[in-house]
């Protein structure tokens, strides 16, 4: 079964190599387009036997699973450009949080998906969001599982927790990966240790404790209980990060709220201008 992918941005360039390594997909099994070819053609350089198309057409006339690896105001048009090339064999998959499988159904008369990755689907590993929508069949579900499952864990969610479940499986990695390097940077203004090694240690530890919580040996509140000995430093670290946080984590998830509110109502006119 060929699997297309329409943008071979970062994440959609994530997702083939991602796919490719697990050996979830063949390369000849996998077709990509993009606006700029050249990226497609610098792709199929590292991954000989992908198919590289001229056009979104030809993506869908190959292919059955479609990828959606554009921005969100770029696929209605899109969407409603190839509409007429689409059945309902086909399975549109969306990769953007603001465009749901049942808006998809609204501009097309095929199967409809939405998995949102995390750029740790790069190493095999953390999670992905699936919401499917009502004409999916189960044959196409379990396929879309069994692709996700080689590379993640797939969740399924439901779709007002969306823009949460996005902001910590696929925003989270930015997110902490910042606060991380706060953490080192903050290290080398106030102490001797150089730069270089902060950063290596801080990457050991931050490998290390992923790895102590998916095997289980902890939870989050059990990892901060077995570290932080009363009296000890780390409960005067963790005084600091209680007093100076505060609502810094709430703040977060009200402005990416904000913001998803407004790409919904802009995606939101696009489709309601098609009805």
């Amino acid at each position: 079964m060929n699997i297309g992918f329409i943008g071979t941005g970062n994440m959609g360039r994530i997702l083939i190599e991602a796919f490719v390594e697990s050996e979830a997909i063949e390369p000849p099994a996998i077709f990509i387009t993009n606006r700029t070819l050249e990226k497609a053609y610098h792709i199929q350089s590292e991954f000989p036997g992908i198919q590289v198309c001229e056009n979104s057409e030809d993506i869908v006339r190959n292919c059955s699973f479609i990828f959606l690896c554009v921005k969100p105001l770029d696929l209605h048009p899109l969407v409603t450009r190839l509409s007429t090339h689409l059945t309902e064999k086909h399975c549109l998959i969306s990769i953007t949080s603001p465009v749901s499988a049942s808006l998809l159904e609204q501009i097309s008369p095929c199967q409809s998906a939405r998995v949102i990755p995390s750029i740790t689907n790069r190493a095999l590993s953390g999670v992905s969001l699936v919401t499917f929508g009502n004409t999916c069949s189960e044959e196409s579900r379990t396929r879309i599982l069994h692709l996700f499952g080689s590379i993640s864990e797939p969740v399924l969610i439901e779709e007002n927790v969306t823009r949460a479940a996005s902001d910590i499986v696929s925003c989270g990695p930015a997110f902490f990966s910042y606060l991380l390097q706060r953490f080192t940077d903050a290290a080398v203004r106030e102490t001797q240790i150089s730069k270089e090694m902060a950063e290596q240690l801080a990457s050991g530890m931050i490998t290390g404790m992923g790895k102590l919580i998916e095997t289980g040996h902890y939870t989050l509140p059990g990892l901060q209980k077995k570290v932080c000995v009363k009296g000890g430093v780390t409960g005067e670290g963790i005084n600091v990060l209680e007093k100076e946080l505060g609502s810094m984590f709430e703040h977060l998830f009200r402005k990416t709220h904000e913001k998803f509110d407004e790409d919904l109502s802009l995606v939101g006119d696009q489709f309601r201008s098609r009805r």
